[in-house]
């Protein structure tokens, strides 16, 4: 009877009610937090207090504590736990420039997530990915399309990466003033973005400047506004120090700088790596110990089960031990997880709604607004859905791989781009489909019957592209010869001599549909095809979203979070940390498609750009075509010394609207003195004086987008004086 009274206790924590543990102070919810995880924290002993600071915490059976996994997942949807809706990608959440969406995603991700651990504490399932701290979102900067994990990001820019981000994080955690719905963690802190293969040993060497202006700000941003709950050191090495042992980074900025409350997590096996290849300390203990001084309250890993010894050996002392454990406990109190039942509010959250058809539509809605339309030559674009042939083509159409991504969840139902097209057009249309070339190899068997039946159609949609198989984390994209990275920006060889010989048989038109988490150059395939769309990985209801672009059902609203080069000869090398050259604040040469780019159906023309002396700024907005659509409204400055080791151009406001056709709209932008702040040497904020000018339109402001066929900007200038 004893055994199985205990097995109760343990299936009911954390829902025991007050009368079971009157002599529990951890369990009075009548109590401070404070309060409450002191008196636990005196009644552990050392082993006890160690083993509740690894991502896996055992059960203290004797106190009433439930074993608790640390590590889960929810980049774009509760991942790696079963059902859940498959958001598009991460990189698509930033080309949305959406923050009211991304936030209600934040929100719809995090109910699924509360329902899901409601129902796995009554089956006991306390396994990894069960649980309700989330290590997302990735707001590292993708400074070099090279990077195979950019996908996880939300660009290569501060400014858009802090607005979906901050949003992300205030849908996941929930906006109960006592309890958080989920725990969001910032990741990978900081200055981490490749090289895959040498993550492990690799010393990101940066000066302040690009250290403040380009790779801070998203985690400052989600650290003072946002509240996350939770910080991920990086495994590289930043300015020396490992980034999950760094004082300067976890002490001086996240905790004294930014005064961050919440708990520090280390990426998965990064202190092992302080001895075992950044080579700062010599031995387990001292790899502990120098995790522990530093800020790092969590070890995912295996390390600090050697702290009683590092203890032992002075390295440290058990009142930081208490000190960490009290950082790590309470987050997992705010979640509720020592509560009795029904004190919180999300313990009521059904099932129903993961995977519901509600959150089906939000992620159709995001892909829907994340495609980017690249080209469209002749206005081929949008499809009729009554033509009369159509031939679809490409490995990419019929696959399911590229709408996951990476760290994605399970759905009850994807829609391939393929089964969006045949859903949307006539039961009279003659629309026939094959593969006609392999995704990253040239066909073993060399008869050839695609490219010939696909130039006698109509119209021919080729499905083109890559996948996670190709780009993503190490050990995850099985294709990739660089684990994960990739050695060059263009598609596949195979696939670009497949389109050719489908152009080179036919001048029937050629519409690419592109699949990726990153650049793709394209440069030599952009004159001969006439219509280019770009549908990231884009989620369970992609294939739909996809079909609703190319048949007019949604004008494309997307723009490039990303800047898309003509080759790889136009980066600096892959390893060099400092911003010359790089993204489009900094890039001097012409890209094949610019940051913030993106066609509509329609045209947009802006006009009467003003800024008053309280610096607000306000355009209008004037849909000029046929096509009631939506139009991200972009506002980018440039400085007095703009190109001269400051920015070319700085996205500093960003606004998503409707506009129906015919109507003008007035868009405001309410800025301030700090908009036009730029950062010195020291990575200080200054303000220059001198003009400023300030650009409004519909993509960058650059020669290249309106070439390529963007609206044209208003632009005016401003004298600030110190």
């Amino acid at each position: 009877m004893k055994k199985l009274r205990l097995i109760l206790i343990l299936l009911c924590v954390p829902y025991l009610n007050r009368a079971q543990t009157s002599n529990q102070k951890w369990f009075d919810t009548s109590l401070s937090h404070e309060v409450r995880i002191n008196s636990l924290i005196q009644e552990m002993t050392l082993e006890e207090k160690t083993s509740q600071l690894l991502d896996v915490c055992p059960a203290i059976e004797r106190l009433n504590i439930p074993e608790y996994n640390w590590w889960n997942e929810a980049l774009h949807g509760v991942a790696r736990n079963g059902r859940a809706t498959v958001f598009p990608q991460a990189i698509a959440f930033g080309a949305t420039f959406d923050e009211d969406l991304i936030l209600r995603v934040g929100n719809a991700i995090s109910d699924e997530a509360r329902a899901k651990y409601n129902e796995a504490i009554k089956i006991n399932n306390r396994s990894r990915y069960a649980g309700l701290t989330f290590w997302s979102p990735n707001v590292n900067i993708f400074r070099d399309p090279r990077w195979g994990r950019g996908q996880e990001t939300y660009g290569e820019d501060p400014y858009l990466t802090s607005r979906i981000g901050v949003n992300f994080v205030k849908g996941l955690q929930g906006d109960d003033p006592k309890y958080m719905k989920a725990a969001a963690c910032a990741k990978h802190f900081a200055v981490h973005s490749g090289p895959e293969e040498l993550r492990h040993e690799f010393n990101a060497v940066v000066n302040k400047k690009d250290l403040f202006e380009t790779y801070l700000p998203a985690f400052k941003a989600l650290v003072q506004e946002a509240k996350v709950e939770g910080v991920m050191g990086a495994y590289n090495r930043t300015l020396g120090e490992p980034s999950s042992g760094s004082p300067y980074l976890l002490q001086d900025i996240l905790r004294d700088d930014w005064d961050f409350k919440g708990y520090i997590v280390s990426d998965c096996g990064a202190i092992s790596d302080f001895h075992r290849f950044h080579k700062v300390t010599k031995t387990p203990e001292e790899s502990a110990a120098l995790a522990l001084k530093s800020g790092t309250t969590i070890n995912c890993g295996n390390v600090y089960k050697v702290l009683k010894s590092a203890l032992n050996q002075k390295l440290i002392t058990e009142n930081l031990i208490d000190n960490r454990l009290k950082e790590s406990l309470i987050t997992r109190f705010k979640l509720g997880m020592f509560d009795p039942l029904g004190k919180n509010p999300y313990d009521t959250i059904s099932v129903k709604v993961v995977d519901s058809e509600k959150h089906r539509m939000l992620a159709k809605e995001v892909a829907q607004k994340s495609i980017v339309l690249l080209k469209n030559s002749n206005n081929i674009l949008p499809l009729k859905k009554n033509i009369r042939t159509l031939y679809v083509v490409g490995p990419n159409a019929a696959s399911e791989e590229v709408l996951l991504g990476n760290y994605y969840g399970l759905t009850s139902s994807t829609q391939t781009i393929l089964d969006g097209i045949v859903s949307k057009v006539s039961p009279g249309t003659s629309i026939n489909y094959k593969s006609g070339v392999l995704p990253f190899t040239d066909n073993v068997n060399p008869i050839d019957w695609t490219t010939g039946e696909a130039g006698k159609a109509d119209v021919c949609i080729a499905v083109m592209g890559i996948s996670a198989l190709l780009e993503g984390e190490e050990g995850e994209a099985l294709a990739s010869s660089d684990k994960g990275d990739r050695k060059t920006l263009k598609l596949p060889e195979n696939q670009i001599k497949f389109l050719k010989k489908i152009k080179s048989k036919s001048n029937k038109p050629l519409v690419l549909v592109l699949t990726g988490g990153s650049s793709i150059a394209i440069p030599e395939l952009h004159d001969i095809v006439d219509a280019v769309v770009f549908s990231w990985y884009p989620g369970e209801e992609g294939g739909n979203a996809v079909a609703d672009i190319l048949f007019g059902d949604v004008s494309p609203s997307g723009k490039l979070p990303i800047t898309f080069p003509k080759s790889i000869h136009q980066l600096p090398a892959y390893e060099d940390y400092n911003m010359t050259g790089r993204t489009y604040k900094y890039m001097i040469e012409e890209p094949l498609y610019p940051f913030g780019f993106g066609l509509s159906y329609t045209t947009f023309e802006y006009k009467g750009l003003n800024i008053d002396s309280n610096y607000r700024a306000t355009v209008e907005v004037t849909n000029k075509g046929k096509y009631d659509a939506e139009e991200i409204v972009q506002l980018y400055i440039s400085s007095p010394l703009a190109g001269k080791g400051n920015p070319i151009f700085d996205l500093k406001s960003f606004k998503r609207i409707y506009i129906k056709s015919g109507e003008t709209k007035k868009v405001a932008f309410n800025l301030s003195k700090e908009t036009f702040h730029q950062f010195n040497t020291d990575g200080e904020t200054v303000l220059k004086k001198g003009n400023y000018t300030i650009y409004v339109g519909g993509s960058l402001p650059s020669q290249r987008s309106l070439d390529l066929g963007s609206s044209k900007f208003t632009s005016t200038q401003i004298n600030i004086k110190k």
